[in-house]
């Protein structure tokens, strides 16, 4: 008896063992998206970025432990550094971006969305001037042509990382972004939002971040 109360002793004094739990998303990207939990990836747009019109929506199941971070690579496809797609043709443009994503607990419950509570940081902008959209003969960091590029910064998808210098995530009703194929066949929370950079056309790359609890 001496032995049973000594080890519910200890069992009572032991720190709890935490456990990831189960979750499940649903991610809807223009063009193409890469979700990672604690810097961890854990799912990705299955439709290749280089597909035309690369609409669709992601449903997928994954375990984490609370607090995570949510870690979202975004991005509009370009041909190159000028930010255009189409290019030397008469559909010659810039492209445009937009992602929304919502994430339930075993029970069904929302436990995040996204809104503009995320914070967002775009890593690649171009054409930093719009009229190279009408450039005859566009050229990356020519004329009108020109762009802002730069590397994920380390660890940006983790927790510790200090993002207090990064703006809120943008919010874009479905008008401005359009969203097609695959958008209308997921059952959305009222609360999930369309997000990007701050321009849907000149914010290519962007890397959103938000922690659960």
């Amino acid at each position: 008896m001496i032995r049973s109360i000594a080890a519910m002793t200890l069992m009572s004094l032991s720190p709890a063992v935490a456990c990831a739990e189960p979750y499940s998303a649903d991610v809807w990207a223009d063009n193409w998206f890469e979700m990672r939990i604690d810097g961890v990836q854990v799912a990705q747009d299955s439709v290749p970025i280089t597909t035309e019109r690369s609409f669709n929506a992601e449903s997928f199941q994954f375990e984490a432990e609370p607090p995570f971070v949510i870690g979202i690579v975004a991005k509009d496809f370009m041909e190159n550094d000028t930010g255009l797609e189409y290019i030397g043709t008469r559909r010659q443009q810039m492209g445009d971006g937009g992602v929304i994503l919502q994430i339930k607990d075993a029970l069904g419950e929302t436990v995040a969305v996204s809104n503009a509570a995320w914070q967002c940081l775009v890593i690649h902008s171009a054409p930093l001037d719009k009229s190279c959209e009408r450039e005859a003969d566009p050229v990356a960091g020519v004329g009108a042509c020109t762009f802002d590029a730069m590397e994920e910064p380390a660890n940006w998808d983790q927790a510790g990382f200090d993002a207090s210098d990064w703006p809120q995530a943008d919010v874009y009703s479905e008008r401005e972004v359009s969203p097609k194929d695959g958008y209308d066949e997921v059952e959305w929370s009222d609360a999930a939002q369309l997000i990007w950079g701050p321009d849907l056309e000149q914010s290519n790359t962007v890397l959103c971040r938000l922690t659960v609890e």
